[in-house]
């Protein structure tokens, strides 16, 4: 999709913020619609094809972390939040709670329109997926479910995953089949929150490697492809 035809939706109770927000994003090419609320939000995301939220944390009544979450119960559009919090915990937060990127207030309408290409961009880079929020999945030798940050075995044996560990374990089987850039799961697991706990995608592997393969230097269920990235290679079955 051309970049001036992306649809943003800006959530947000100051109309001193929204009002001149949208005109900006207008003038630099992108078809604009505002909501003040939750309530409103969810009108807007009913009645328009909407391509990238930008969400404001503090917001009187359901506020914008708690909307977040809620939004990754089904498939929705990428979410940029803003932010008046400089806690760098507070963001770590936004980004956990499904956030793809944040701006911290007061900021640049100017940055704001290059974070919104970068997110649009990385987003339609990944190939369509399934999305899986909750549920359990069986594969080798394991079952898993998902919003559980842990596997088990045959045998019932818990074997217990890092915060890290499970997001990357999710995203590889919600694209299972596919090849992922070390970049794509950076994005994927909310790259800058990725950044802060593991330094780097390639130990992450190995540490998840060491978890669940059999032979962790002959990896059967994430595997290295030649030309770069990883691929979850086992057969999947869904049991909810």
């Amino acid at each position: 999709m051309n970049e001036t035809h992306y649809h943003i939706l800006i959530v947000d109770d100051e109309r001193d913020i929204t009002d001149p927000l949208a005109s900006f994003l207008s003038r630099h090419g992108f078809r604009t619609s505002i909501a003040h609320d939750g309530v409103a939000m969810d009108r807007a995301l009913a009645a328009c094809s909407i391509d990238l939220i930008v969400l404001d944390i503090m917001m009187p009544g359901e506020d914008g972390l708690s909307i977040c979450k809620r939004l990754q119960q089904s498939v929705y559009p990428p979410v940029i939040l803003l932010t008046a919090m400089t806690d760098e915990t507070d963001r770590i937060i936004g980004l956990e709670v499904g956030a793809d990127d944040y701006l911290c207030k007061p900021f640049n309408p100017r940055e704001l329109v290059a974070r919104i290409k970068s997110v649009m961009r990385r987003s339609e880079r990944l190939p369509q997926h399934r999305k899986l929020s909750k549920g359990r999945v069986q594969f080798d030798r394991w079952k898993f479910d998902l919003a559980e940050r842990e596997l088990r075995d045959v045998e019932e044996v818990v074997i217990r995953l890092s915060s890290g560990e499970h997001r990357l374990l999710v995203a590889l089987i919600e694209y299972a089949g596919t090849t992922l850039s070390r970049d794509q799961l950076l994005d994927l697991t909310k790259g800058e929150t990725a950044r802060m706990f593991d330094r780097s995608v390639d130990n992450q592997i190995s540490r998840l490697r060491q978890k669940i393969e059999v032979d962790p230097k002959k990896p059967k269920v994430i595997v290295t492809h030649r030309g770069g990235g990883y691929v979850f290679a086992a057969n999947l079955t869904y049991l909810d």
